[in-house]
């Protein structure tokens, strides 16, 4: 691990879990906490400066995805902190911002989530989707396009690899801690 890639904003520096990855080349900045067996990779920017980032267990933050946060206001008193299950798979190049993922989900490359938005457990977000503010999408669906819509349940096969995708991340992360010892 690589301190100058953790920076303190007021203070407050990133906490790791256990058996954490991070690339050196991600930049994670302020308050964020990851729990144990998450991983960061390369390119990752993560800026917990106006509000707090919370990355839960087994979850994967891919190459070139952008995390941000909304500030609290008059208008929004506790501002949007963004919320990230467990067993979580965010692929290359997202941005999410201030908004809540539950568990199980894997959020396809290029998708931005904005500020506001709710996404329930077990579900696929196609790549290049935009989920706009404040939109809630339910468990059990696949939601594509350009604003998301649900086009239809998860199928079995589609639910177990919601899992198996974090798992295989977890491996992955592992072999690179392994090389970098």
């Amino acid at each position: 691990m690589h301190k100058n890639n953790l920076r303190s904003y007021r203070n407050i520096t990133p906490i790791l879990g256990e058996d954490v990855y991070v690339d050196q080349s991600a930049v994670l900045v302020g308050d964020i906490t990851l729990d144990s067996n998450s991983s960061i990779w390369p390119l990752v920017a993560a800026r917990g400066d106006v509000n707090t980032i919370t990355i839960g267990a087994r979850t994967n933050i891919q190459d070139g995805t952008v995390l941000h946060v909304t500030r609290k206001s008059t208008n929004n008193p506790d501002g949007n902190p963004l919320v990230i299950g467990d067993d979580v798979t965010v692929g290359h190049k997202c941005m999410l911002h201030g908004c809540i993922l539950g568990n199980r989900i894997l959020v396809g490359m290029g998708a931005i989530i904005m500020d506001g938005a709710v996404v329930k457990d077990d579900v696929f977000i196609g790549a290049g989707s935009l989920v706009p503010p404040n939109k809630v999408l339910e468990s059990g669906y696949l939601y594509v396009g350009n604003p998301v819509k649900q086009v239809r349940e998860l199928k079995e096969g589609e639910s177990s690899f919601l899992k198996q995708s974090a798992i295989n991340y977890v491996e992955l992360k592992d072999e690179y801690l392994t090389d970098n010892c």
